[in-house]
């Protein structure tokens, strides 16, 4: 076990009590080197240097608290539940892609239909506004799959009642592994990886169920995600061939443990993975992104932007922490197929893996257990990423959509800058808001309401900041923001 003070620990430690700093919105901090004030220069400096620049017009975003029907859902999620639906999970032996299908007690069938039965215990609280089903192909020989084989997915849909064509997706996974891929006989209790992602979509599928969001959330347990992301590219595939708009996908993938394989323990930071230039961008509009200096506003960012500025807070207890890439070094996950589609998607995983306890054959050798097993998980702390992902589901579902087709106008050189959009027509909307950053600010600094308009014009020059513009509706609820192109 690493002791405090190594410089490992410290280190990591003191990275993710920055970030938090950082997303808890703590800016405008004197810095070494900076002057007390905006229109003081620091006498230290050969030049004339002021602390807050660029100055511009709007008040400063504050994050946005949760009210008190969102804490009285956040206080709904049941650690306990989570435990249980976990063992249960694991119970099955093996929930491998390539197990059985047909046996009652063992594999990922059996998995399958009691993820089934149990999201159709909740919908039948729900007054018919949530149907399950179970989303199945047959999968023909390809990577880490030797024979044809069904995948099955299992979603619980909850329709929403203002605007359902608007949709919001939540995944963990339920097939499981060892240290051989293809090993589908061996135990592989998967409880990290992945039954805690599942039991948090599981909960908040029951929290939800009785309640009557102005979108739509699918709730999925996906399958063949470690033999190549099956389940999810064919889950994202169907929803981009049926053109569904999917505004958002939250992936909860190893979100089981506070501790790492230093023995470190960090029970209040979740890290979400948020990813750059889109991969299904064409050449020319990446091109185009790389020359306006887009490449950290993709919609993907935006949507963590959006996520660490509702969900981090005292009713879900945690920091969330952005990590601007796609995953982890070697790894990958169901968010990973959602983004190939289009859609804006993130993945939230643990801050410090114990890899001892992912993809490993049950054994213990010098003293040390190997395995995926239920005793090394956090239950709480997956309670904690579950009011998470419940406060920015809600907080999507109930605000209105992103605003469509925004543009900054570029036709002539000015120091003003002009911002044009679609009007929503669903009536959702009753104004929009044009926030900014400087360049160098990892979150939006300012907002400027401007009405329930299609254009503004901004006292600032898009030379010296990002430009974003969101939408509001009732109570105040904010869309993400959408990043201006020309």
């Amino acid at each position: 076990m690493q002791p405090d003070d190594a410089p490992g620990a410290a280190s990591r430690r003191a990275f993710l009590t920055r970030s938090a700093a950082v997303a808890a919105g703590l800016v405008g901090t004197q810095l070494p080197g900076q002057a007390a004030h905006a229109d003081e220069p620091d006498p230290e400096l050969p030049w004339s240097a002021t602390v807050d620049w660029p100055d511009g017009p709007g008040k400063r975003i504050r994050p946005q608290k949760p009210d008190n029907d969102l804490r009285d859902l956040l206080a709904e999620i049941d650690p306990a539940r989570i435990e249980a639906i976990v063992r249960k999970l694991v119970s099955f032996g093996t929930r491998h892609t390539l197990s059985a299908q047909d046996d009652p007690v063992r594999g990922i069938g059996a998995a399958r239909d009691w993820i089934f039965a149990e999201l159709s215990s909740y919908a039948a609280a729900s007054g018919g506004r949530m149907t399950v089903e179970t989303q199945s192909y047959l999968q023909q020989p390809a990577s880490r799959i030797p024979t044809p084989t069904v995948i099955s997915n299992v979603i619980a849909t909850l329709r929403g009642s203002r605007q359902p064509e608007r949709v919001y997706v939540v995944s963990g996974h339920y097939d499981s592994r060892v240290t051989d891929v293809l090993d589908a006989t061996s135990d592989s209790p998967g409880a990290n990886d992945d039954a805690s992602g599942v039991a948090a979509v599981m909960e908040m599928a029951r929290v939800l169920a009785t309640k009557d969001p102005d979108a739509t959330i699918l709730f999925v347990a996906v399958a063949g995600e470690e033999q190549n992301l099956y389940g999810g590219r064919y889950m994202a595939s169907r929803l981009r061939a049926a053109n569904v708009d999917v505004q958002a996908m939250l992936n909860n993938d190893i979100i089981g443990s506070s501790t790492g394989d230093d023995g470190k323990r960090e029970r209040y930071t979740v890290r979400c993975f948020v990813q750059g230039i889109p991969p299904n961008e064409s050449a020319s509009r990446a091109s185009t992104r790389r020359s306006i200096g887009g490449e950290n506003d993709s919609p993907a960012r935006e949507l963590g932007r959006f996520i660490a500025e509702v969900a981090q807070n005292k009713s879900t207890g945690m920091s969330v922490r952005l990590i601007y890439r796609l995953d982890r070094y070697l790894r990958g996950g169901d968010h990973t197929a959602f983004l190939e589609q289009g859609y804006p998607a993130v993945r939230f995983t643990e801050p410090n893996e114990d890899f001892a306890h992912q993809h490993q054959d049950l054994r213990t050798e010098n003293g040390v257990v190997y395995g995926d097993l239920p005793e090394f998980c956090d239950w709480d702390y997956i309670a904690r990423v579950a009011r998470v992902n419940l406060a920015s589901l809600w907080s999507l579902s109930q605000a209105p959509g992103m605003p469509a087709n925004v543009r900054v106008i570029t036709s002539t050189l000015t120091n003003d800058t002009v911002l044009t959009w679609a009007l929503d027509g669903s009536g959702l909307t009753e104004g929009y808001e044009v926030v900014w950053r400087p360049t160098d600010e990892p979150l939006w600094t300012h907002a400027i309401e401007v009405g329930l308009v299609n254009r503004a014009t901004i006292d600032l020059s898009k030379d010296n900041v990002v430009f974003g513009v969101r939408a509001i509706g009732r109570k105040g609820l904010r869309s993400p923001a959408v990043f201006p192109f020309p």
